[in-house]
């Protein structure tokens, strides 16, 4: 089976690229958390798809460590190190989503805080850029669905979103790309981040936070290429502007 897969070089930079800035903004903490990218290949439907193997981090990572799997089973095509359990999220992500090429997991301290605290049910929008990034809802796992082993429950979901929180575990984006899977990836743990301080100041203040209404976000989902990627999209009567 190997020998059908060229390795490209370029595929594995790009992810060795992206898993240096993932480990940069303080993402990664041991080997748990991966990246994978998708490329297509005319001998696999549905591609192959570039990763990282069990038992090294994203901070260690090589080019040398660099596997490739295809999307059904998980067969190695290329490499000789065995991928973690969570890579059949990735690939049924693949399966399910042939819009997506980029996924990236991380344990992100805020979002298992957040939701690990009980302070917070939901993760309401109270940033503009926050819908226009993400393009769709995230979506909540509660603490007893792990997707990373039983990946059946995605098939009732994953359509609809570009994020999984999962808690007490962590965050999963996709992306057409793997930049746009990081730029999700950033978006909303920054997101994140505000609505811990935004609780912290309405507490100490008696003050209500000023959350975006349904009807506004959900018109910067629709709009959300014309927003980031105006290349993109031409839809009329879009707003105007750059994110």
């Amino acid at each position: 089976m190997q020998s059908q897969v060229v390795f490209d070089e370029r595929v594995a930079m790009l992810l060795l690229k992206y898993a240096r800035m993932v480990v940069a903004r303080g993402y990664i903490h041991n080997t748990l958390g991966n990246i994978a990218i998708r490329v297509a290949h005319p001998t696999f439907a549905d591609g192959v798809v570039y990763t990282k193997p069990a038992e090294i981090s994203l901070e260690e990572l090589a080019l040398e460590d660099v596997v490739i799997t295809d999307v059904p089973t998980g067969t190695l095509l290329h490499g000789g190190k065995m991928t973690s359990v969570g890579h059949q999220l990735n690939r049924e992500i693949f399966r399910l989503r042939p819009d997506v090429n980029g996924v990236i997991h991380v344990h992100h301290d805020e979002v298992i805080a957040l939701f690990a605290s009980g302070a917070v049910k939901e993760l309401k929008v109270m940033s503009l850029e926050f819908p226009s990034v993400m393009a769709k809802p995230p979506y909540r796992l509660p603490s007893q669905v792990d997707v990373e082993l039983d990946v059946g429950p995605l098939k009732d979901f994953v359509a609809n979103t570009n994020a999984i929180l999962m808690e007490n575990h962590g965050v999963t984006t996709l992306g057409r790309t793997v930049s746009e899977a990081y730029h999700r990836l950033n978006t909303l743990t920054a997101e994140v981040r505000r609505t811990i301080m935004a609780e912290q100041l309405a507490a100490l203040k008696g003050s209500d936070i000023r959350y975006l209404d349904q009807d506004s976000v959900d018109r910067l989902h629709r709009f959300a290429d014309r927003v980031i990627y105006p290349s993109r999209s031409q839809a009329p009567g879009a707003p105007a502007g750059n994110a």
